[in-house]
C-alpha cells in the first residue's frame, strides 16, 4: 500500500540541499533536457501540421475535391453529368473545365503554362481562385474576347501587366500549303491572381471555356467536371458511390488519388521527425537514471536507517520513484508550456527573425509555402506529454529497485 510517508520522504529528498552539488546539477540538466525536448517536439509537429493544412487548403483551393472525366476521351455530355452530380446532397458545386498545356510568349520571354478553360459563373462553386484575384476578376473572361488570367509569378516571368498582350502556342498544329505551323492566338491579360503556392502562381493561366474549346478543337466537349464536396475527407467513398450511379463509362477520381504520394510523404516525414525528436526526450529522461543512481549511492546510510525503522523494500523503491517522477513531471510540464507558447507564436517570431537578420528561410521559388505556418493539435500535445512522463517513470525503475535491495547491515557496517 502506498503511504503518505513515502511521498513525504521522496519530496523531501527532492527539495533537500544535497552535499554533492554535482547530483543537483545532473538533476537540473535532466529536467531542462526533458523540457527542451518536449518543447521542440510540440513546436515541430505543430509546424508540420500547419504545413499539411496549408498545402491541403491551397491545393484544393485550385484543384477540386473530385473530378469526373471521360474514359479515354473528352467528356461530351458534361451538362448531364454536372446535373446528376449536383443532385447528390454531398456535392456543393460542379463546374466543367478544359485543361491543356501550352506555351505563353511575350516578346523574347517564353514560359510553359497549364491552360485551364473555365466558366466564370460556375468556377467559384468549385475553387477559390475568384477570391485570390490581385487585379481583375473572373467575370472579365468573356467568350470571344480571348482574355486570360495569369498567376502572379507567371505574369512576373513574362513581364506583363493588366491589359498587355501574350501569345498562346498550343501543342496542336495547322497544316497549310507552307507546311505544318503551330496554332497561335493572342490573348489580353485581364486579371492576375495569387494563391500563395508557387506551383500554381508560376504556371497556371485561366481562359474562358468557349475560347479554350475553339483553341484546342474541342467543340461541345470538356476535359471533365470538377466537384466540391461537403466533406472532402469523405471524397473516396463519395466518388466510389457516384461511379456506380452514373450512366455510361466515366473516369472518377478524388484529391486523395491525385495527390496521394504528396500527402503520404508529409505524413511519413511527420512520423520520422517525431521519432528523431523524441530521442532527445528519451536521452534526457534516461539522465534520470544516472541522477538517481548517484542519489541512491549518496543516501545508502539513510536507506539503511529507514529499513531498520520498518520501511519495506517496495516502500524504499517508492521513495526514489517519487523523486524521479517529480523531475520528469516538472520537465514535461515546462516543456508543454514552452511548446504551446512557441507553437502559438511561431508565425510572429519567425518573420521578426527574418526582418532582424534580413534573411528568408523559405524562398517562394524553392518551397511550396514561403511563410512558416503553425497548427497546434491538442491530441499531439497530450500524446507527447503522456509518453514523455511515462518514459520518465520507466527511467526511475532500475535506480529505485537498486535502492530497495540495499541491506541495512552492509550499509551501516562502517558508519
Amino acid at each position: 500500500m502506498f503511504r503518505p510517508l513515502i511521498l513525504y520522504i521522496g519530496l523531501r529528498y527532492t527539495r533537500a540541499k544535497r552535499r554533492n552539488h554535482f547530483i543537483s546539477f545532473i538533476s537540473l540538466i535532466s529536467m531542462l533536457g526533458i523540457a527542451l525536448g518536449v518543447t521542440a517536439l510540440i513546436t515541430v509537429l505543430s509546424v508540420m501540421n500547419g504545413f499539411e493544412h496549408e498545402l491541403r487548403t491551397r491545393i484544393l483551393g485550385m484543384t477540386s475535391h473530385a473530378t469526373i472525366s471521360g474514359y479515354g476521351a473528352p467528356l461530351r455530355n458534361w451538362l448531364e453529368v454536372a446535373e446528376l452530380a449536383r443532385r447528390d446532397a454531398r456535392v456543393l458545386g460542379a463546374a466543367p473545365y478544359i485543361q491543356k498545356e501550352g506555351m505563353l510568349i511575350e516578346g523574347s520571354r517564353v514560359n510553359g503554362a497549364l491552360i485551364r478553360g473555365v466558366l466564370p459563373a460556375e468556377e467559384p462553386a468549385v475553387s477559390e481562385v475568384g477570391d485570390k484575384m490581385l487585379t481583375g476578376s473572373l467575370d472579365d473572361l468573356r467568350a470571344g474576347d480571348y482574355n486570360i488570367i495569369l498567376g502572379v509569378d507567371l505574369a512576373r516571368i513574362l513581364g506583363v501587366m493588366l491589359g498587355d498582350k501574350v501569345t498562346l502556342v498550343t501543342p496542336s498544329a495547322n497544316v497549310t500549303p507552307a507546311g505544318v505551323v503551330p496554332r497561335l492566338k493572342r490573348f489580353t491579360v485581364s486579371g492576375i491572381f495569387e494563391v500563395g503556392m508557387y506551383e500554381y502562381d508560376s504556371a497556371l493561366a485561366l481562359v474562358h471555356l468557349d475560347d479554350a474549346a475553339i483553341l484546342f478543337r474541342m467543340p461541345g466537349e470538356v476535359t471533365g467536371v470538377r466537384l466540391k464536396l461537403e466533406d472532402m475527407f469523405r471524397a473516396p467513398w463519395v466518388v466510389r458511390e457516384m461511379a456506380q450511379t452514373l450512366p455510361g463509362s466515366y473516369l472518377v477520381s478524388d484529391w486523395t488519388q491525385q495527390h496521394a504520394n504528396f500527402f503520404r510523404a508529409i505524413r511519413t516525414e511527420k512520423t520520422v521527425m517525431f521519432v528523431i525528436l523524441f530521442l532527445i526526450v528519451a536521452v534526457a529522461a534516461f539522465n534520470i537514471v544516472s541522477t538517481l543512481v548517484m542519489v541512491v549511492t549518496d543516501k545508502k546510510t539513510d536507506i539503511a536507517i529507514l529499513r531498520t525503522l520498518g520501511l519495506a523494500p517496495r516502500e524504499v523503491m517508492g521513495v526514489f520513484m517519487v523523486q524521479g517522477t517529480v523531475i520528469g513531471f516538472i520537465g514535461t510540464l515546462f516543456g508543454v508550456i514552452g511548446g504551446i507558447a512557441l507553437a502559438l507564436n511561431v508565425e510572429t517570431i519567425v518573420p521578426a527573425i527574418e526582418r532582424l537578420f534580413a534573411v528568408q528561410f523559405l524562398p517562394a521559388d524553392v518551397y511550396y509555402i514561403s511563410n512558416l505556418p503553425s497548427r497546434l493539435n491538442g491530441i499531439d500535445v497530450l500524446r507527447i506529454a503522456v509518453v514523455s512522463f511515462l518514459l520518465s517513470i520507466i527511467a526511475t525503475l532500475y535506480p529505485a529497485w537498486s535502492a530497495a535491495r540495499t541491506q541495512p547491515a552492509e550499509a551501516l557496517r562502517y558508519e
